[in-house]
């Protein structure tokens, strides 16, 4: 693909925002494609084959658009497609995943914490990260249901919301968990939420800077946009009601948007 082609980005909702937010803070003049499947969020709680179908219609509008590579914004669909979309796909593909290494990388305590989604935290790559880097650690992965949802219905400041984290962090913290691994992408959001029940001593990992990283490392710099005085285009696409999409998404992005809805989602 040509240096001047779009980064496309996608995740079921509006979780990959955390993520769009560090790609287009360190690729500023990039031209970014941001695919919300809003109409089929969450993935969490989707069986794998319905995720893939998902995927690869996605990946297909995305592929259509001319984009210089993918990024797989959502840990769910990363364990159950990435693998997939790297066979069939030859552009460069970057997914994301729990920061499990960075977590047992840093605490102090022995003892660490990753709040997921049930489809992330079942599948076979979770399990392998678990085998690779959690071997000299004791790692508590917590189920959080409903959790992504709250995000992407923009009810993060909640009692409800509060309540959920609250039941999910506490058991960690103890049993003496002092890192935490944000294994969604929606979680980032409700990081100053956790920072109230955690408090500050605890450490919470967020893999979005480290998926920016891989991006820019992916493209290198013949591969970058050669317009360094311009700013980059970010466009936004969406199943389902594409009113509600632009709501959910304006919610959490800095700057006025408009969604556009994909006939064939």
């Amino acid at each position: 693909m040509k240096p001047t082609s779009p980064i496309g980005v996608f995740d079921s909702g509006i979780g990959g925002l955390s993520i769009l937010n560090h790609l287009h803070r360190e690729l500023p003049n990039e031209d970014l494609i941001y695919v919300a499947d809003s109409g089929f969020a969450p993935y969490g709680e989707r069986s794998a084959d319905e995720i893939l179908a998902r995927i690869r219609l996605i990946t297909d509008f995305l592929c259509r658009r001319e984009v210089k590579t993918i990024v797989v914004a959502c840990n769910t669909a990363t364990a159950v497609a990435i693998a997939s979309l790297r066979q069939h796909l030859e552009l460069p593909i970057v997914g994301v995943e729990p920061g499990l290494k960075p977590a047992a990388n840093r605490t102090r305590s022995g003892t660490i914490g990753i709040l997921a989604t049930q489809g992330t935290l079942s599948s076979e790559k979770y399990n392998h990260l678990v085998n690779r880097h959690g071997r000299e650690v004791a790692v508590i992965s917590q189920v959080c249901n409903g959790l992504a949802n709250q995000v992407e219905q923009g009810r993060v400041e909640t009692q409800e919301t509060r309540s959920m984290l609250t039941g999910y962090l506490e058991p960690m913290l103890q049993q003496g968990a002092d890192t935490i691994a944000l294994g969604c992408t929606h979680y980032p959001f409700l990081i100053p939420e956790i920072r109230k029940i955690t408090g500050d001593e605890i450490a919470i990992i967020d893999t979005g800077p480290a998926v920016a990283s891989e991006v820019i490392r992916r493209l290198e710099p013949v591969n970058r946009h050669p317009g360094h005085e311009r700013e980059g285009v970010v466009s936004f696409f969406a199943s389902g009601n594409e009113e509600t999409a632009a709501e959910r998404i304006g919610h959490y992005w800095p700057k006025p948007i408009s969604v556009n809805k994909i006939p064939d989602l």
